[in-house]
């Protein structure tokens, strides 16, 4: 298969629009060809493009910042000679001199399929910078890796936020693409907005379900996002930021786990299997040790659970990773009601809200773990509500069959 920048690329009847004009760039590390050339260089090369500026989000444009709520700084491309702006710096949202560098932005992000992916939010950011200054958007897409399910609530109006650019489910199964035209019809954008396809994407196929497996190689679209079973978690397991357990950062296997060192897997795992079995499947569940070299309960030997969806076992259909995760804030405080569960701190620009809302989108997840009378039921039937609805939204704006 070929993403749009391949194609972009090796084709140049696609290029031919963009003679005359002045482009710019918004990309990431993950954003390379199938030879691995970061999309920035391979772009420099080709003649015909007048290539003025670039942009990274956040993490930056090749990748320089480790943790959550690091700002980049502006700087000058000493390859290329263009001005690289920060989008997670100073601002989050381009200024009008960003904006007057170029006529076409190119993005090229790898997303990772789940609403909270700040990556989002910046996309919707420069497509409305982009409809005010009357210019060009160009969306290169990428494969949504973690295929088409959907799953989660649904953004309740008032919490967007950096980490929730709309009201869109937790997983809403759409690659960028999509997702622009999503924005567009749904802000009423009035924007020049390009999709380059991809050719030959086939979600539903296995074993990479959305990615694919031994076509191209993984390259982390931010730095806690190192391989393909952390994307699959990645809806479930990022609650884990709002939480007071660990995510797995500062080990090998970020948010592919969960632990503290005062809890228990076992007990753990045993009242999750009591309470909702069926939001277990599809995956296989170990405890296990750990112990972060920096993050959460740095230095402490964690307890925990991690989450297996690499082998045979993995049922792409089945797989629930927000409901797991939910059942596991929820089988804790079964077990220790007292648990001191969510953090409060200042999340992704926010002061005044739990991050573990901002990351939900209301006060609906959280309020569902502490009630001690809530079953895993009352919370279906508020999502599956959700998810239906968004599943027949999304509808119109799908590139993909």
């Amino acid at each position: 298969m070929k993403f749009g920048m391949d194609r972009l690329l090796e084709e140049p009847a696609l290029r031919k629009p963009l003679a005359g004009r002045r482009v710019a760039l918004l990309a990431h590390p993950a954003s390379v060809t199938a030879d691995l050339v970061h999309s920035l260089d391979a772009l420099a090369a080709l003649d015909g493009i007048e290539l003025t500026a670039a942009f990274g989000p956040q993490h930056g444009l090749r990748g320089d910042k480790q943790d959550n709520m690091v700002e980049s700084a502006d700087f000058h491309d000493p390859l290329h000679g263009i001005p690289v702006f920060s989008l997670y710096g100073e601002v989050r949202r381009p200024t009008a001199a960003m904006m007057d560098s170029f006529d076409v932005l190119l993005v090229d992000l790898q997303d990772l399929g789940c609403r909270i992916y700040t990556f989002i939010t910046t996309l919707r950011y420069v497509l409305e910078a982009a409809a005010e200054r009357r210019k060009a958007v160009w969306i290169l897409d990428r494969p949504n890796p973690v295929g088409r399910p959907v799953e989660g609530l649904t953004l309740r109006e008032g919490w967007e936020s950096f980490v929730g650019a709309g009201p869109m489910p937790m997983r809403h199964g759409l690659t960028l693409g999509e997702l622009a035209r999503w924005f567009i019809r749904t802000l009423h954008l009035d924007v020049e907005c390009e999709i380059v396809t991809m050719a030959g994407w086939q979600p539903s196929r296995a074993p990479g379900y959305g990615w694919p497996l031994s076509e191209r190689a993984w390259i982390n679209p931010s730095p806690n996002a190192p391989n393909l079973s952390m994307a699959r978690c990645y809806a479930g397991t990022v609650m884990l930021e709002g939480a007071t357990l660990s995510e797995g950062r500062g080990t090998t296997r970020p948010l592919e786990l969960f632990g503290a060192p005062d809890i228990e897997p076992r007990p753990l795992l045993a009242m999750m299997e009591r309470l909702a079995p069926r939001w277990l499947r599809g995956c296989r569940l170990r405890e296990c040790w750990f112990e972060p070299t920096f993050h959460k309960h740095v230095g402490k030997l964690c307890a925990g659970v991690q989450i297996h969806v690499e082998d045979g076992s993995y049922d792409h259909a089945a797989f629930q990773p927000w409901r797991l995760q939910s059942l596991a804030f929820k089988a804790l405080r079964k077990l220790r009601p007292d648990y001191d569960l969510w953090r409060d701190f200042s999340y992704e620009y926010e002061h005044d809200r739990l991050a573990i809302d901002l990351i939900n989108g209301s006060e609906l997840l959280r309020q569902w773990v502490d009630d001690a009378a809530a079953e895993p039921g009352d919370l279906d039937a508020l999502t599956v509500a959700d998810e239906t609805a968004w599943l027949d939204e999304r509808e119109a704006v799908l590139l993909y069959r």
